[in-house]
């Protein structure tokens, strides 16, 4: 595949410890806003927030993306992923609507039925109660694409509409945001299911199966497997599919300090039980630029993808992440075949 984007996906961390440049939820969220401007200006293509709920590091996304949207003009801006366990769909759609128009069409929102949550079943302290949260975060994204598409939700009622009858539509609509919905799949059936519903795929380095071949084989399978349940059902146009990496170029001595030793020891994949389901995790990829490229050129996930969203080391700061996303802009991607 020919030139790809790149993003960076931050999980947004915050602790008061040693080291840390992210203190406070409010250093998270200005943080965050400040590497998105940065990342335009080294030549990036996307910030993208993860969404995670009880625990220091970010939740509600939106008003954060409208903020980000308000600094920049070029940045893909989305999430990978809302936990769709724990989302109002309709609230949701209107939220969605909104940062997309303040953005002028750059949302790219990626869903998915979430992962491991510190909080044990934390969405029924939103007020959720399903039978089966994961199909229900299938059935709430079903109404929120609906809704996004401009569907009719709710009836109205004459006497306050003037006569009007039939069923009302969520208010703002965002024209064109349905087609920029993305589904996380962490199995190759979820992203076959993807495929057939028309979203685009998010697939990042866990993946909640293991077949015994490397992480990017697997990935890449996952990939075509979804590409090919898209033209089955007779979607029009082209999907997108992003992954994620987690990629630490070494050009400076910093670099080398901070991260030179994981680069010895981070080669290879992982393999564990999450939620008593055995797992395959991908490795980081830390060296220097030429040999890192090279890796990532042999990545058969990555050279399938049309994304990379690069997971960032956030409570090193914004300065420091700033320098790491154009390290990989400047002297990876163009080594690696594909900027």
């Amino acid at each position: 595949m020919g030139m790809k984007r790149i993003g960076f996906l931050t999980f947004g961390h915050y602790r008061d410890i040693p080291g840390s440049q992210v203190r406070t939820a409010q250093d998270a969220l200005r943080q965050t806003m400040d590497l998105a401007v940065a990342a335009e200006e080294v030549g990036a293509d996307g910030a993208f927030l993860r969404v995670h709920h009880y625990v220091p590091q970010l939740a509600s996304p939106f008003p954060l993306l409208a903020a980000m949207a308000a600094r920049t003009s070029r940045l893909e801006l989305g999430t990978a992923v809302i936990d769709m366990r724990y989302e109002n769909p309709l609230y949701m759609a209107e939220e969605a609507a909104a940062v997309d128009l303040i953005s002028g069409g750059r949302l790219q929102l990626g869903l998915s039925r979430g992962s491991p949550e510190p909080a044990l079943h934390g969405w029924e302290s939103f007020g959720y109660l399903p039978e089966d949260p994961a199909e229900d975060a299938r059935r709430r994204t079903a109404r929120f694409r609906a809704a996004v598409a401009g569907a009719g939700m709710a009836p109205a009622d004459p006497a306050m509409t003037g006569g009007q009858e039939g069923l009302l539509s969520v208010e703002p609509h965002s024209p064109g945001l349905g087609r920029r919905i993305w589904w996380g799949s962490g199995t190759r059936a979820t992203a076959r299911w993807a495929g057939e519903q028309g979203m685009n795929l998010m697939s990042s380095t866990l993946l909640t199966e293991d077949t015994g071949v490397p992480f990017d084989e697997l990935q890449a399978e996952q990939i075509e497997l979804f590409r090919s349940a898209w033209r089955d059902a007779g979607h029009a146009g082209e999907p997108r599919v992003s992954v994620s990496r987690s990629v630490i170029p070494l050009v400076t001595e910093q670099d080398r300090r901070w991260f030179g030793l994981r680069a010895q020891a981070d080669g290879t994949d992982q393999v564990g039980l999450l939620e008593g389901v055995r797992s395959r995790f991908g490795r980081s990829y830390i060296g220097e630029p030429d040999a890192i490229a090279a890796e990532l050129a042999a990545d058969a996930a990555v050279q399938a993808a049309d994304t990379v969203l690069v997971t960032v080391p956030n409570q090193l700061g914004v300065d420091y992440n700033a320098h790491l996303l154009e390290g990989i802009v400047r002297h990876v991607a163009p080594a690696a075949g594909w900027r």
